[in-house]
Order: C-alpha cells, then structure tokens, then sequence
C-alpha cells in the first residue's frame, strides 16, 4: 500500500478542504519535494469560488519551498537534501510556444476550457501546480520538469524571504517589465495587495521616479511606500484620475499596472494614462471587461495594453532570489500570518475575507 498524503484539495465551489492522497510517484524527469512553506494566493480564491474552473479532487497551490526528497533518473545538478524553489508555472519548455518566446503559455494540454466546457489548448497551459496537475498545499509536491524548474535557494535566504519568488514576486515584476516603464517615467499602480506591492518595486527598479500607489487600505499604502512608492492616493478618500492628471500637470502617466482584477481598477488606470501610454495589467478577471471608448480614444490614442502570466522557470526564480539576496527589498515582511496545512481551510476563510491585515499567509506542513 502507498504511503499517504495530506493535501488541500478542490471539492466544489466554496469547498476547499484537507484530504488524504497517494504519494506522488517519481517520473524519470521529475523530483518530490517536500514543502516547507507555501501560499494561499489571490487565484486560489477564485478556484474557492468557483470563479476559475479545476478539476474536483485536484491539490490546489502553486508557490512552493521545500526540499528536495527524491529525485528523478534524469535529472542532474540538484541533491536530494537541497533547499529549492518552482516557479508557480512550470513549462517544459518544449512546447511550441515555449520555444516562440513565451515559454508560460506552452500550449501543450489538450483540456476543457471555459464556461462552454469546450476542448481547446488552455491559455494558461504552462501553469500546472493547482490549475492541470496537483499543487503545492500539501506535504509533498511532484515537481515536472524538475531540471528546468528547480531553483536552489541561497544560503542566508528564509523560506518566508523567497515565498513571493514562485508567483507573486514574478507576477508583479512582469507588471514592471510588460510596461514599458523608462527612466524618469511616472508609473500608477493600482491596487496594493501582495501583487500590487511587488509591481510598485519592480517599477522602482525599471527606473520610475514617480511612483504613485491607489488602494483603500492605508495600511497598505504604508507599506508601498517602503517599496518605492513616492505618493499613495487612497481611492475612497479622492477621485484618482483628477489626483493623477493634476500630479503630472494634465500630460498623464506614462504607464500605469492593473493588478487587482475588475472593471473600475482596468478602466480607471486607463483613463489615466497619457496618449502613447501602456496599461500593464495583471489582474485575473471573472467576467468580461469593456473598454470605454472615450478613454480608449476610440481606439486612436496609440494606447497599448499587455497582460502577463507569471513567468517560470530556474533562470527566472534565480534572478528575483538575487534581488532578495543583494537586499534591495525584503518581501519577507508581506508574510502577515502562519498557519499549519491542517488548519487550511481557517487559513483560506481568513485570507478569502482579508481579515485582520492580511497580506500573505505562511503555510506550514511539517
């Protein structure tokens, strides 16, 4: 009889529970690890709700670290024993996408998508951790791919330093990245949540010098300013746009980062953005959005709009661990709370509600 696990599994819209399944079985390409720290994340939220559809039974997570238990017969380079991270997406890097220069798509999973139910490649193929394949709120994870996916983390790093790396940390730098951000550039942010907060640190790496952060929380705008931010517009206390127009003396942005998800955060850092603009956005949507005309410039104002999935892969979690590891910010400091795997489903009502400050939850399985 295999030895059993206890993993968080997807049961039904609103049910996540813990679950007792199978230890994963080692392919020749694939490593065990064993999770010392992982996540609840904003997506998974949406998995709860039914918002984003998996299947019933999967182990939900995708923001693994943890230790390497076993290792595959074709992989080499790594050590069993040795403290390691995954990317939240995890591509093979074979597909034809990957191999077309955007290796977090890789379309090579023939699944049902959608509302419709119909069969086509998944847009979001190459995240398989909780979305195709079991995740990492559990005690064990089969790593896939593990050659190209596994990072080692730096002496002197703790789990809780380089928890963001897998997603959160990758998301929000892409946010920077996909923005088109130049020096000297203004650059809004909106919403400051785990995502939002690393998009506002990686626009201050890119080079912005004017940040401006919008949320409604204040505490959370306290901590943007930590990372970068130069003014922080509290969205029930202003009208933003008018705040952002009479800032940069009518010209507009020159980008701005959508990172919460709705319609009045995507059309609201359109609006403010200058003619020529780029409106990065991040945010995962659960219905359709529009766009307003007027603010569009019927389509004629040069705007450009870019969304991004978190991008995966060894080389990508090297680098943000060496931004953590030169100290340029300490990420750490999101993690607000702890909780052990067994107590998941608390863990999932306090992070779902954003209950007691929370920002990040520090979930641990032994």
């Amino acid at each position: 009889m295999s030895a059993m696990i206890k993993a968080a599994v997807f049961v039904e819209p609103g049910r996540i529970e813990l679950a007792d399944k199978p230890m994963p079985q080692v392919g020749a390409n694939d490593a065990l690890v064993r999770i010392t720290t992982t996540t609840i994340c904003g997506t998974d939220v949406h998995i709860l709700k039914g918002e984003y559809p998996v299947a019933k039974g999967l182990t939900v997570g995708h923001e693994p670290v943890g230790v390497i238990d076993k290792l595959g017969s074709a992989v080499q380079g790594y050590s069993e024993g040795q403290r390691v991270i995954a990317g939240a997406i995890c591509p093979n890097f074979n597909s034809y996408a990957a191999q077309d220069g955007v290796p977090s798509q890789d379309g090579s999973y023939l699944v049902a998508s959608g509302r419709c139910g119909c069969h086509g490649y998944k847009a979001t193929a190459g995240w398989r951790f909780g979305n195709l394949i079991d995740g990492t709120q559990a005690e064990y994870v089969l790593v896939p791919d593990a050659q190209a996916n596994l990072a080692p983390i730096p002496d002197g790093l703790s789990d809780e330093q380089v928890l963001m790396c897998p997603d959160i940390m990758s998301t929000g730098f892409a946010g920077a990245e996909n923005a088109n951000i130049r020096i000297g550039d203004t650059v809004v942010v909106f919403a400051q949540g785990p995502i939002g907060l690393c998009a506002t640190a990686g626009a201050r790496l890119m080079g912005a010098t004017t940040i401006i952060t919008v949320d409604g929380n204040d505490h959370r705008l306290g901590i943007s300013k930590q990372l970068g931010a130069d003014v922080t517009l509290n969205y029930t206390q202003c009208d933003v746009v008018d705040e952002v127009m009479k800032l940069t003396n009518g010209r507009g942005a020159d980008a701005s980062i959508e990172a919460l998800g709705t319609q009045s955060t995507f059309e609201s850092a359109l609006r403010v953005l200058k003619p020529g603009g780029t409106l990065s956005s991040l945010g995962v949507y659960s219905s359709d959005l529009t766009i307003p005309v007027d603010a569009f410039a019927a389509g004629l104002g040069d705007h450009r709009i870019n969304t991004a999935l978190c991008p995966g892969g060894k080389e990508r979690m090297r680098r943000l661990m060496n931004v953590l590891e030169a100290g340029r910010f300490d990420l750490g400091l999101m993690v607000t709370h702890e909780y052990k795997l067994d107590d998941i489903v608390a863990a999932y009502d306090l992070f779902s509600h954003q209950r007691d400050g929370v920002l990040k939850i520090a979930i641990k399985p032994h």
